[in-house]
């Protein structure tokens, strides 16, 4: 028995706000608050993509990154010819960035769940895709500057060594409580910019990244320091997106950075620094192991051991490490392609 009218006889002109200017795929524009909203989440969680450098890859598997050394220079004797430098300056090294295997986050969504939910199910999870794939993108990115501050330059010439990285000791004690304190980490600021200026470093695209709660010491004492920078106030003087600067350096915070071993935040111990409970599982969560050797990782970000269990915060230019991507962030859905489950034809 038939339950509905024939094709052509009493059918109704349905408006359908799913199409794109009212053709093609029914369900085209439903899609694309999904797509925006994990966007939006990882746009607004990541920090590192305009810190370094970011190259996208057009083809192959890796970037080349070339690193140039100085030269000398010594004055005319008249009469002689100019050929060069006897020394082969200046020397040239390389670094290559290989792309790592695809970064995912995903949710299987129950289509009765969601018609059941009282809330925007599809919205609300993929806000938090976006926020995890922004995590881990920093997470890498922070290990990659944590590691370049304990490496020799690449251009190792006799006579003509570049300088390479740097730690810069914050406070005098052996207590990790100086790295919340304001008035050690201002003078690691003046130690780390007369480091950069010593090697030559450009003052254009120098950052800090530190964790909150050391970003919000420094807030509490710029008005009896007056050494930060207090051109913003109010609630752009907190959001820790690069308002505030010591010694041209200009500071964000972030809970994505090696922080006395763990992300972005420790506490206990000789911190001073008491858990404010109920952290759950993501606050504070031990580094794991990121080298070469680790499942979908082609580069080289270092053992936990090797980031260091003292490290406490970045200070570095944007050249400090690159980022190369072949595949922004996207969205797909599956709507039975199995091509999207396997991410393969």
């Amino acid at each position: 028995m038939a339950q509905q009218s024939a094709s052509g006889k009493l059918e109704a002109q349905l408006v359908r706000p799913g199409q794109s200017n009212s053709t093609g795929d029914a369900r085209a524009l439903y899609l694309k608050l999904f797509s925006g909203e994990m966007f939006k989440g990882f746009q607004n969680n990541t920090i590192a993509r305009d810190l370094i450098m970011k190259r996208t890859l057009k083809s192959g598997k890796s970037l080349q990154f070339i690193y140039t050394g100085r030269t000398k220079s010594e004055f005319h004797t008249p009469g002689r010819s100019i050929l060069g430098n006897d020394d082969g300056a200046p020397p040239v090294a390389e670094k290559t960035i290989t792309v790592d295997d695809l970064l995912i986050s995903s949710a299987f969504v129950y289509n009765l769940d969601e018609v059941l939910s009282h809330y925007d199910l599809r919205s609300e999870i993929s806000r938090k895709i976006g926020y995890a794939l922004a995590e881990k993108y920093d997470r890498l990115a922070f290990r990659a500057v944590a590691r370049g501050a304990r490496q020799a330059s690449p251009i190792t010439k006799t006579n003509f060594v570049e300088p390479g990285g740097t730690q810069i000791r914050v406070g005098s004690t052996t207590n990790d409580s100086d790295a919340y304190s304001s008035t050690a980490l201002v003078s690691a600021f003046y130690d780390a910019a007369a480091a950069l200026d010593e090697k030559g470093v450009t003052s254009d695209g120098r950052v800090a990244v530190l964790n909150p709660r050391q970003y919000y010491e420094l807030i509490q004492a710029c008005q009896s320091n007056g050494l930060i920078n207090r051109d913003a106030t109010g609630p752009a003087l907190q959001s820790g997106n690069g308002i505030i600067e010591i010694a041209g350096i200009k500071i964000y915070k972030s809970m994505n950075i090696p922080f006395l071993g763990n992300y972005g935040t420790a506490y206990g111990g000789t911190t001073g620094v008491t858990s404010p409970t109920n952290v759950g599982s993501f606050v504070g969560e031990s580094m794991e192991d990121a080298s070469g050797a680790s499942t979908g990782i082609n580069n080289d970000y270092g053992t936990a051991a090797e980031v260091g269990s003292k490290s406490c915060g970045l200070i570095f230019q944007k050249e400090a490490a690159g980022m190369v991507e072949a595949i922004g962030p996207q969205v797909q859905v599956t709507s039975g392609d199995v091509s999207v489950v396997y991410q393969g034809k």
